[in-house]
């Protein structure tokens, strides 16, 4: 057996602050508009601001934070531009990341879906704003990675990436909680029948109801939602971008 059989290499600095900064971001601690104040955030993660310089780069470069000369970096606000123009993009990919996913599925796939599935409502009861979206998105790559099409996958990772403040809104509400359920069970029944035009047709809805939901709280002025929604501190899958 190789001596690195089993070795998992640890995250770099930079690694380990840009997965902290995504939660706080999904958890709502950093909010829209929020000046992000590096000195305290350097100190209360226990490093240099060099990583955390590095990963606000990379969350600029998401579109998730945007620097003001002499000012800093400051959360984006929340933008219903933004939001059509990133969904209007997922649309285009998504669909053709499923056509080339559902001939591929085995029943040893769809058995990895329907697990990924139950983790969703699992969360979901919890109400664990970051558990959920974790298990979301999950459950959604999950899909995506069986088109065997590796760019196409990361570009989407990018696109989910750059709108988990917007899902964090979606998830805000028991209602809509409740209607995921729903509807992930309504995509795997699709995909047991191997009916790929009625998948992307239910991935487009399913996409329509939180854009609608969030476009509502955006144009409200409202930027949390009604109903506790508790923050978690595990690691992000490795397959979220």
């Amino acid at each position: 057996m190789s001596a690195t059989a089993g070795f998992t290499r640890p995250p770099t600095a930079q690694e380990a602050v840009l997965a902290q900064v995504r939660r706080e971001l999904v958890a709502g601690a950093l909010r829209p508009g929020e000046q992000v104040r590096q000195e305290q955030l350097a100190e209360r993660y226990g490093v240099s601001r060099v990583p955390l310089r590095e990963a606000l780069k990379i969350l600029e470069g998401e579109g998730q934070v945007v620097y003001h000369p002499h000012r800093g970096y400051f959360v984006a606000e929340l933008s219903v531009d933004d939001l059509i123009e990133v969904y209007r993009l997922r649309e285009l990919l998504e669909a053709e990341a499923i056509r080339a996913a559902v001939p591929k599925l085995t029943q040893g796939s769809l058995v990895a879906l329907r697990a990924a599935q139950a983790a969703v409502v699992r969360a979901n009861r919890s109400r664990e704003v970051a558990a959920i979206t974790d298990a979301n998105r999950r459950f959604h790559f999950e899909l995506f990675e069986l088109s065997g099409r590796p760019r196409l996958v990361r570009l989407l990772g990018q696109l989910w990436d750059s709108t988990d403040v917007y899902r964090t809104v979606y998830f805000g509400q028991p209602v809509n909680r409740r209607r995921v359920d729903v509807e992930h069970e309504r995509q795997l029944r699709a995909l047991e029948l191997r009916d790929t035009e009625a998948v992307v047709r239910l991935q487009a809805e399913h996409r329509d109801h939180s854009v609608a939901t969030v476009r509502a709280v955006i144009e409200s002025g409202l930027l949390v939602t009604s109903g506790p929604v508790r923050a978690r501190s595990s690691p992000r899958d490795p397959r979220s971008g």
